[in-house]
């Protein structure tokens, strides 16, 4: 077949997704009949029109097609292996994937290029949506895409997956991660929202470089409501909403995932206000009350953040595992009414440094002179000095003893979200040639409110 057929045959096709689209027609989606079997890949299937199954639903259509998921409780995990399928609720408070407590993954996406929108996923004994690499059939049976109970990935074998994205997504109520990024990049998570996890409401691991935005998000109720582990380069966390947590957000190097250092994210315009909840499920690693920490996180760049109103300690650095905190870079935030403002643990290394960030309580306390940036001056605070102050697993030091958590299943459901706009007409959009350009300075720093 020559180039300009399969040309003209991809411009039909993409044509036909469209029409589709916008006339609502079910008789022109390209679906094969209900029920069949062994039928020729669709542009378009709609569930519960063309077949009651959301993974027949995407083991039918074509690669770059469309699954459309009417309201309604599916329960069932799913896995979508082709590229640049988009699965769509109609709802995204009605349409749910619940894993009623017995299956370990909601949806798991292998698919290059492929996007998961506007639906819930709830219940689950794992993860609630999983992007990565990782092809291990056992390994995803059980949850595990890479950290504890894990060996250090294999980054030849299981290379990362390119192109991912989530949005208008809900998850909550599943035992480990709300939305999991690992071994995947170039991808984006945004307008989504996680609460209820007993590690992390939004993760990103192991990725270098990760060319990964996460934009535009709230987390609350988590152990921690956004994690990043040994994810590097072209990482940016903007304009997101942590409340409420056990910790608002982490920047983590450890061994048990592969390419630590964490090195080189981008963590602007994000409020991390009042991480205290006594309510929500316990972190195994056990911090509490903290804003950002960054255990072992190396050259990141933390600035226009609003952070206040934590109990332990507003912006931590601390080494972890063998791994210094360096070369962080922490400026022009508000950090304020936090039980510290600013905390170097003891033994952290000179070469991180703070300017601007108007806090008022500081450990060690003045700040060491070499940690002022460049030619700024950051101002005398008042003399709070790194004694007496509980430590948690990883040394974290914390003024506050972490109060007992509650089971991931208990914490209640949170209120319906927001609705992607258009969901019933808008074209498809594969997760293709993303994150696109990023503008950091476009992200300024939150008001009290």
């Amino acid at each position: 077949m020559s180039r300009r057929t399969a040309s003209r045959r991809t411009a039909f096709r993409g044509l036909l997704v469209a029409v589709c689209l916008l006339t609502g027609a079910t008789a022109c989606t390209g679906s094969s009949p209900r029920g069949s079997a062994g039928a020729a890949p669709a542009p378009v299937v709609r569930v519960p029109q063309d077949t009651d199954s959301l993974q027949e639903a995407v083991d039918r259509v074509g690669e770059g097609g469309l699954v459309l998921v009417s309201p309604g409780v599916y329960r069932e995990s799913v896995t979508v292996t082709k590229a640049r399928v988009v699965l769509r609720g109609l709802d995204r408070s009605r349409v749910v994937v619940d894993g009623e407590f017995e299956r370990a993954n909601g949806i798991t996406v292998t698919g290059a290029g492929s996007v998961v929108e506007n639906l819930t996923v709830r219940n689950h004994l794992a993860n609630g949506l999983l992007f990565t690499g990782v092809t291990d059939e056992s390994a995803l049976r059980a949850g595990r895409a890479g950290g504890s109970a894990y060996d250090p990935l294999d980054t030849v074998r299981f290379p990362p997956l390119k192109g991912f994205r989530a949005s208008y997504v809900t998850a909550y109520n599943n035992a480990l991660y709300g939305i999991y990024a690992f071994d995947a990049r170039s991808g984006i998570i945004e307008h989504s929202y996680a609460s209820g996890h007993a590690d992390s409401g939004i993760y990103v691991g192991q990725c270098r470089p990760c060319d990964t935005v996460v934009r535009h998000n709230t987390v609350e109720h988590n152990a921690v409501g956004l994690e990043v582990t040994n994810a590097s380069e072209r990482l940016y966390l903007l304009g997101n909403r942590a409340d409420r947590n056990r910790v608002g957000l982490t920047l983590n190097s450890n061994d048990l995932e592969a390419l630590g250092p964490q090195h080189g994210a981008i963590v602007a315009g994000n409020a991390l206000t009042d991480n205290n909840d006594d309510a929500g499920p316990e972190q195994a690693d056990g911090g509490f009350g903290i804003g950002i920490g960054a255990g072992g996180g190396r050259a990141n760049v933390i600035e226009r953040n609003l952070i206040s109103g934590n109990r332990a300690a507003g912006v931590l650095l601390s080494d972890v595992q063998g791994y210094p905190a360096r070369a962080n870079t922490v400026r022009a935030n508000r950090v304020t009414g936090n039980g510290t403002d600013l905390v170097l643990a003891t033994g952290t290394p000179a070469g991180n440094c703070f300017t601007g960030n108007g806090e008022s309580l500081t450990s060690p306390a003045p700040l060491p002179r070499e940690t002022r940036c460049g030619k700024g001056t950051r101002g005398a605070a008042p003399t709070r000095p790194d004694t007496g102050l509980v430590r948690d697993p990883l040394g974290h030091a914390s003024p506050v003893q972490a109060p007992p958590g509650v089971s991931f299943q208990d914490v209640p459901a949170p209120p319906g979200q927001r609705q992607m706009p258009a969901a019933a007409t808008a074209p498809a959009r594969a997760a293709v040639g993303l994150p696109g350009k990023v503008n950091p300075q476009e992200f300024s720093l939150p008001g009290a409110d």
